[in-house]
């Protein structure tokens, strides 16, 4: 085997110990409304998710959009992600089956999820399933109206802290793969001024 090719079968194998050493745990689902749920006007309806811990997001807006139309509902700004839970009361909001949830950071435009299609019944309507029942410990914001491009989210939460300032802490992977970068440079140098 010719040394250029064995220094660079050494290199890629120092680029992916790297990149199989840095774990990632990242990931957004909304739980409900689920696929089909049916919510009423007059009603309050229950919003939930799951979302990963080591992935930086601490808070996010909700928006509710149809496919129908064009234009956002703003029903949330700056939701605490570790509550998990939300109420959602509606307030004569257009009835239609093609509504869905979206949980985007509106300042930068980065969404982190999206919820399946649910429908939005008339106040006087009885849905054909059960829905889960309000939790009474988490916040409740009241929605009222269609799409409005002009109007602002109906409930603001407080600011949130993230973890900016507080101390880094250096993970046995890292060092994992800061470990394996150091050899593949210090072998590639040696490999450079011996040959």
């Amino acid at each position: 085997m010719r040394p250029s090719n064995l220094f660079s079968k050494c290199i890629n194998a120092c680029f992916v110990l790297t990149f199989l050493a840095n774990p990632t745990s990242s990931y957004f689902i909304i739980t409900e409304p689920a696929a089909g749920r049916q919510w009423v006007n007059g009603a309050t309806n229950l919003v939930t998710w799951e979302k990963g811990v080591l992935d930086g997001i601490y808070g996010f807006d909700i928006e509710m959009a149809r496919m129908s139309q064009d234009g956002l509902m703003k029903l949330a700004r700056n939701v605490p992600s570790a509550s998990n839970a939300i109420n959602i009361q509606l307030q004569d909001v257009p009835a239609g089956d093609d509504y869905f949830l979206i949980f985007i950071n509106s300042t930068h435009g980065v969404m982190y999820a999206s919820s399946s299609r649910f429908t939005i019944l008339a106040a006087s309507s009885t849905p054909t399933s059960p829905a889960p029942s309000p939790d009474a410990k988490v916040s409740t914001v009241a929605v009222s109206g269609g799409p409005n491009p002009t109007a602002q989210f109906a409930t603001t939460f407080p600011a949130i802290a993230s973890a900016a300032a507080v101390r880094w802490e250096v993970g046995m992977e890292h060092l994992a793969g800061l470990l394996s970068v150091t050899i593949g440079v210090v072998f590639g140098a040696t490999w450079t001024l011996l040959w």
